[in-house]
């Protein structure tokens, strides 16, 4: 954890048993950059002949290890990653381009490799410049540890990067292309400035399956759509943003694919959005103060994306989440969330629902309302939300969480 404070009450009770993900090689180390008496700097090192795709934060005041990843993505080619935690390296100008380069040369001679095909990811403070030489400093003694992948290695991995992470997170899956299987696993982390633009804050899914990059990409575009892209805890899009998809191809006997259309790709990609829906579900129930994880299904919206900007809409309002929090049934807030969001609705055929009871239909409150029935759904752990504007036939649906004063003490004191 990043300061040691309390594990969210939506954790899940153990970290995954992770599959082991052949032609890759973990380890971690502590810079003590930010954090005492714990490891913030994670490399895995892949076999020659990795693949790779990405999908990066599109805020205009990205960080610059965003920039070194966004140059080097073209290629679809890796052999390392590096990330640290503490620093994001963002709002750094040339200082932190330079800090990048350092970082990632010292590593690529190591490993004699071209700089191109390390990948880099920081988190942390913004605005900070990164003291790159306590990382390169620490480099060579994360060499020396490297080890295959293993369920424990996953663990100390997907720790070694949380900031005010309360868990670590990962998720892991077994897939089948042709007759070979294949492993998926994948780790992030996030808790607060979550509302992700691309992707999520920090996410690194690794598969042994031999795709090249630019078929990964067109994989995964979707799949982060319903997945990284369908989450919000705060409403701020992180500078930092980064999912990284790589394939080893250590399982080269897996059948030679170049489309994502292939059928024999449909269970991988299937198992694919499984890791990634479980990913994004951890990163909201550790966010910042959480206490209640919540749906939003919309429907009836004149298309995906209409439904999909009413659902963030109300799972963005401070006064939707704080109700929620307070476990009160205020379903107002919902209505107003709708209004607000300016796209098309039929006003006269809205229906709401929370949980399994309808508490409007037909632009109206139901008549026979009983708030102290809703009440009780409020006091769950998992609230469900349903509203349908009577436009069409879009849907989508939004995951967030409640909005406690727990966030507020997070945030007020996140440097200190």
């Amino acid at each position: 954890m990043g300061r040691n404070m309390k594990k969210s009450p939506l954790a899940p009770e153990n970290f995954p048993v992770m599959a082991v993900v052949e032609g890759l090689e973990i380890a971690t180390a502590s810079t003590g950059i930010k954090y005492k008496n714990r490891d913030d700097l994670m490399i895995i090192k892949m076999i020659e002949g990795t693949s790779v795709a990405g999908f990066l934060t599109q805020s205009s005041t990205c960080s610059a290890p965003v920039e070194w990843c966004r140059k080097n993505l073209q290629s679809g080619d890796a052999i390392a990653l590096i990330v640290n935690a503490g620093n994001a390296n963002a709002f750094t100008g040339a200082m932190g381009e330079m800090a990048v380069n350092e970082c990632v040369n010292a590593l690529a001679d190591i490993l004699s490799c071209r700089p191109s095909r390390v990948f880099v990811a920081s988190t942390g403070v913004i605005g900070e410049l990164l003291p790159h030489k306590l990382i390169t400093a620490a480099i060579p003694e994360a060499i020396d540890s490297l080890s295959t992948s293993s369920p424990s290695s996953w663990e100390i991995a997907a720790s070694s990067i949380l900031t005010t992470d309360t868990f670590p997170k990962g998720a892991s899956a077994k897939a089948f292309i042709g007759e070979t299987e294949v492993s998926i696993s994948g780790i992030a982390k996030g808790s607060g400035m979550i509302a992700p633009n691309m992707a999520t804050m920090l996410a690194f899914v690794f598969t042994d399956a031999k795709i090249p990059g630019n078929v990964l990409r067109e994989i995964a575009e979707p799949i982060l759509e319903r997945t990284f892209n369908s989450i919000t805890v705060d409403s701020d899009t992180s500078t930092s943003d980064t999912f990284l998809l790589f394939a080893t191809g250590a399982k080269r006997e897996c059948p030679e694919v170049s489309k994502w259309e292939d059928p024999v790709l449909s269970d991988f990609m299937k198992k694919l959005e499984q890791v990634a829906h479980e990913l994004a579900l951890q990163i909201v129930r550790d966010g910042e103060g959480a206490t209640k994880l919540i749906s939003i299904n919309v429907s009836g919206a004149v298309n995906h994306s209409s439904a999909k900007k009413i659902g963030f809409t109300i799972a963005n309002s401070p006064l939707f989440k704080t109700a929620v929090s307070g476990e009160d049934a205020n379903w107002g807030r919902i209505v107003m969330a709708i209004g607000k969001s300016e796209e098309p609705i039929n006003r006269e055929k809205i229906c709401i629902s929370i949980g399994n009871i309808k508490v409007a239909q037909n632009g109206m409150a139901i008549a026979d309302f009983n708030e102290t029935d809703v009440s009780k759904q409020m006091k769950s752990d998992n609230i469900d939300v349903m509203v349908d504007v009577g436009m069409g036939s879009g849907e989508a649906k939004i995951w967030t969480c409640d909005l406690s004063h727990g966030y507020i003490s997070i945030n007020a004191d996140y440097r200190s």
